[in-house]
């Protein structure tokens, strides 16, 4: 995690409006960031955005902009200067000479929560991997004594030594802690082929959105739970019976807007309860105001994931944040997306699916939860009579009904 020390670092948030994106859809950006950089332990004081085409190759934002926030950084004695964007080695090393306080980019961000978070071995190294991956083209920006070479002779000093010496520290171990990973994800598939003929199902979804509350219920387990992302790294699964149809249900880590890419390498174990699942089972924050952009930013990690094509259901948790279940007949507002209600929201596409089954629930009140037992039920028998039918013999001569 960022380290605090005695008092809480403060941190500023640095964003660009991009073409064809609304101040509504930047400002969910910069409020995700904040929230991770909550999660990680700093203390966001403001955020600065600048309507750009592309990003400066040298700065990120224009030198107006980045001259603002120096005078803001200098005046509030900011500690951080987080990026919503991966940035270069070389936007790193300009942007700290100016501003003065460290700088740290999304992906760095991320990786900074996940080292915090990864309770077991097998996560720790997940993220020690995706770490050295991230560090090793940026390691020349992070010796700041070697400026003092540059432009004159003596530019292949000791400190470039230094530097290939590191290199290759690095590169020795990334390879080693591939070859751990390697045994871990041979050690994982047998234990995955080890657990019988049963249909298994994947909870996914977007950080935060209520997926290990979900297990819990579903389960009857204690998974770690918290309103923060990335409360999960690792994959549990657990045996669960709906009316005595067994089957296993994993829950995984959580997708988010610009995982990075060495992320989901290292992770590869991990995600492949999702590529080996038989059912997906996709769970949605509903009252999130970006919750159809979140929708899609899933589904694009599914089809990297080659598992877009699987069966799934669709749960849109948390309906509690709806205080109302019908719009008052005498509200003339005008219908928009912000005051829509609950049934409102059932008059949509999303209740109205037909290649993803639905149901509307809140974990935390267990509300609906068995009209989801009931779905969850129907869905796995269906894949389980089709894929098992020597085990639908057995339940049937058994007396049980399927």
């Amino acid at each position: 995690m960022i380290e605090t020390g005695r008092k809480e670092q403060t941190a500023i948030l640095i964003g660009i409006n991009y073409p064809g994106q609304d101040e509504r859809e930047t400002g969910d950006y910069i409020d995700e960031l904040s929230f991770l950089t909550e999660t990680a332990g700093a203390k966001p004081v403001k955020s600065f955005i600048q309507k750009l085409d592309i990003p400066n190759p040298r700065t990120f934002l224009g030198s107006g902009k980045i001259e603002e926030i120096a005078r803001f950084v200098e005046n509030n004695h900011i500690d951080l200067a987080i990026c919503d964007d991966e940035l270069s080695p070389g936007q790193i090393r300009n942007i700290e000479k100016i501003l003065g306080c460290r700088i740290l980019d999304r992906t760095n961000l991320i990786l900074d929560i996940f080292a915090g978070r990864a309770r077991t071995s097998h996560a720790r190294t997940q993220v020690e991997l995706a770490q050295y991956q991230y560090l090793l083209p940026r390691l020349a920006g992070m010796w700041t004594h070697l400026e003092r070479q540059r432009g004159g002779i003596g530019l292949r000093g000791p400190g470039e030594t230094e530097i290939e010496t590191d290199r290759r520290i690095i590169r020795d171990k990334i390879a080693l802690l591939k070859e751990q990973l390697k045994k871990i994800d041979t050690q994982m598939a047998t234990q995955r082929k080890n657990r019988g003929k049963m249909v298994r199902v994947a909870l996914v979804g977007y950080t935060n959105v209520g997926k290990s509350t979900i297990m819990n219920l579903l389960s009857k387990s204690e998974i770690f739970a918290e309103n923060k992302l990335f409360a999960t790294l690792d994959t549990t699964t657990r045996k669960v019976v709906i009316g005595n149809l067994p089957f296993l249900l994993s829950d995984t880590v959580g997708f988010i807007r610009k995982l990075p890419h060495d992320l989901v390498k290292s992770f590869k174990s991990t995600l492949d309860e999702v590529r080996e699942s038989d059912l997906i089972v996709h769970i949605v924050d509903i009252s999130h105001p970006g919750f159809e952009e979140q929708i899609n930013v899933v589904n694009e990690t599914l089809a990297e994931l080659k598992s877009s094509d699987k069966p799934s259901i669709l749960i849109f948790n948390k309906i509690d944040a709806f205080s109302y279940t019908e719009r008052d007949k005498h509200d003339l507002t005008p219908v928009q997306r912000e005051n829509y209600s609950l049934s409102d929201l059932k008059k949509t596409w999303m209740a109205n699916d037909k290649n993803h089954p639905t149901v509307f629930i809140s974990a935390t009140r267990k509300e609906n939860v068995e009209e989801l037992r009931k779905l969850l039920y129907e869905e796995v028998k269906r894949i389980h009579v089709t894929r098992y039918p020597y085990n639908n013999f057995l339940y049937n001569s058994a007396g049980i009904s399927l």
